[in-house]
């Protein structure tokens, strides 16, 4: 942890020590989650509520997928205000943080999340995974790709916006490795969206490729002090390049298809077909129309006919 990191965990545990002093403090328990003890100052104590509704059953499949057996130790969830040690501490888009090895998380209610979150729950659910994955591999390293990865995929699932600005990403941004990856979450608030989307997706295929017990089997491979590399090739059979160069190749149906779906020729050949589709649709109409008025005319002369015949009965 730096300098500044250990700034704000000893300005975090002094609040959460005045906060427990002062009776703020709302244990809440999970059935095969963990228990998470939710500490806020007054002037949260709406957003402090908020938290405890929510379901803490949905942590569980967190401790399932990143593969322990038990949850572990309760986790503190600190609410901290903009006038905070902790807030000043990191950028004014973090709306949270955890430190695993302290099994904390800190939150910022009063920032709007930003990708991939979308709620405060979200965010809640996101650096609870960083604790539990923190657990899971035994406090060992873990690169921040994987880290972030996997907490995105185990928060929420995946829905078409995220497969959206993944295709532009794909189309649009260069082909990375994990460790440029990596480097982008020391980057700006852009990049740092670019390095949340392209870590989700690697995890993702990861998982689709190698199967859902991955991300557990890796970080059992790590807590046992194996480098993070050598585990992904135990598990994945192969190297973490080959497994890199895999993930690019499996998304070449978008980097090869939709610049041409996008493309002008693309554009006119979709207007021609939608032109024959258009005028075939009229021509079924007209021929529908058509049939109509025979039908009716040919209902008028039996009318008709029946009257005549009608007329000369005797």
């Amino acid at each position: 942890m730096s300098h500044s990191g250990r700034r704000i965990w000893a300005a975090v545990a002094l609040g959460v020590a005045l906060l427990t002093a002062s009776g703020w403090v709302t244990p809440v328990q999970a059935q095969d989650a963990p228990a998470l003890v939710v500490m806020a100052p007054e002037a949260l104590a709406s957003a402090r509520r908020r938290l405890d509704s929510f379901d803490r059953l949905q942590l569980s499949g967190i401790v399932r997928t990143v593969g322990l057996a038990e949850p572990g130790p309760s986790i503190q969830v600190v609410l901290a205000g903009e006038d905070s040690e902790a807030a000043r501490g990191v950028s004014a888009w973090t709306a949270g943080y955890a430190i695993s090895r302290a099994s904390l998380v800190v939150l910022f209610p009063s920032r709007s999340p930003v990708y991939p979150h979308d709620t405060l729950e979200d965010v809640l659910r996101h650096e609870v995974a960083h604790v539990l994955i923190g657990r899971a591999a035994g406090g060992q390293e873990v690169p921040r790709w994987f880290h972030e990865g996997l907490a995105v995929a185990v928060e929420r699932p995946w829905d078409l916006g995220d497969r959206s600005r993944l295709v532009w990403e794909l189309v649009a941004g260069p082909r990375l490795s994990a460790r440029e990856i990596d480097r982008m979450f020391d980057g700006g608030q852009d990049e740092q969206s670019r390095a949340y989307l392209l870590s989700t997706a690697f995890v993702r295929d990861l998982i689709a490729e190698y199967g859902a017990a991955a991300p557990a089997a890796i970080l059992r491979e790590v807590s046992t002090g194996v480098p993070f590399d050598r585990a992904v090739s135990t598990v994945a059979g192969r190297p973490l390049g080959a497994v890199e160069d895999g993930f690019w190749d499996r998304q070449r149906v978008w980097t090869v298809w939709v610049p041409y779906v996008t493309s002008g020729e693309a554009f006119w050949l979709f207007m021609i077909v939608l032109a024959a589709v258009a005028v075939w649709r009229r021509r079924r109409r007209g021929a529908a129309i058509r049939r109509r008025w025979d039908e009716e005319e040919r209902a008028a002369a039996e009318r008709d006919r029946l009257a005549r015949e009608s007329d000369i009965t005797p």
